[in-house]
């Protein structure tokens, strides 16, 4: 379950629009069936109600570009392209580790995503399509395309399909990942953070520099719209601030800006 979950429900019927609510409803559906089939004597899920679910606000912590940098800075070589590809991209893990070489457009500066690495260890790690409406190009800058090009230069590719990222062979799954990015965190001091907070780092980065819900959407593969404002709403520049920031520029157009009013008296000061 994602942090951006909320919990939700319908007092008429009582029943969640989670997906934690969601098995509630159906666990609570079997049990009332036991008790109209005679199977057992009372609903054992009567009267139980489920935790509020964290706001995103709450749950959601996103480093700063100087702790991007910190840990861009101590990773290992064969690593910094990985990190790359999450914070300047905005790749989940499983894709990120899906990565061939033909994924990225080096002239045209993109990155196709086609494909992810599911699974938990080396046992059960297997690799499948992205997640439903997550297949997508990314539009990502030259020096994210010129830190993919010297890894494939300095740290090569692997296998016939040219995996970018692999360890003897292995393609990366979520264990061994995410072993390589505690080690990084933790000789950057960056312990509170995970690989998919850098995720996260890369939306707020689009929000921040105006990019609208669509767009963000689009770049993060979200299926829908609405998980991208249920995720990152909160990021957004509320009417309040949008109200404040065009009445500013509004006045600054008819009365000038106060500083280059400074500058000019202090300029005239000077030349008395």
């Amino acid at each position: 379950m994602t942090a951006s979950t909320s919990q939700a429900t319908y007092p008429a019927t009582g029943r969640y629009t989670t997906l934690r609510g969601t098995t509630y409803n159906f666990a609570r559906s079997a049990f009332r069936a036991a008790v109209v089939d005679r199977i057992i004597s009372s609903d054992p899920s009567d009267n139980i109600k489920l935790p509020r679910e964290r706001r995103a606000a709450a749950a959601m912590t996103i480093p700063t570009p100087s702790q991007v940098a910190t840990a861009l800075s101590v990773a290992p070589e064969w690593f910094q392209a990985y990190l790359g590809v999450c914070a300047f991209a905005g790749l989940r893990l499983g894709e990120a580790s899906g990565l061939q070489v033909r994924d990225v457009d080096f002239l045209r500066r993109t990155l196709t995503v086609s494909r992810q690495v599911q699974g938990e260890n080396k046992r059960n790690t297997e690799v499948s399509a992205p997640k439903h409406g997550s297949e997508r190009v990314v539009y990502i800058p030259t020096r994210l395309t010129e830190m993919i090009a010297r890894h494939v230069e300095q740290v090569g590719v692997h296998g016939e399909d040219a995996w970018l990222f692999s360890t003897g062979g292995d393609l990366w799954h979520r264990d061994m990942a995410g072993h390589y990015w505690r080690e990084v965190r933790k000789a950057s001091g960056l312990e509170e953070f995970t690989l998919h907070d850098l995720r996260h780092f890369f939306a707020s980065a689009l929000i921040a520099t105006g990019c609208d819900v669509v767009t963000v959407q689009r770049a993060l593969g979200h299926a829908q719209a609405s998980i991208t404002l249920n995720t990152y709403s909160h990021l957004w520049p509320t009417a309040e601030d949008k109200t404040r920031t065009a009445a500013t520029e509004l006045m600054e157009t008819v009365l000038g800006d106060p500083a280059d009013s400074l500058r000019t008296e202090a300029l005239l000061q000077a030349s008395d």
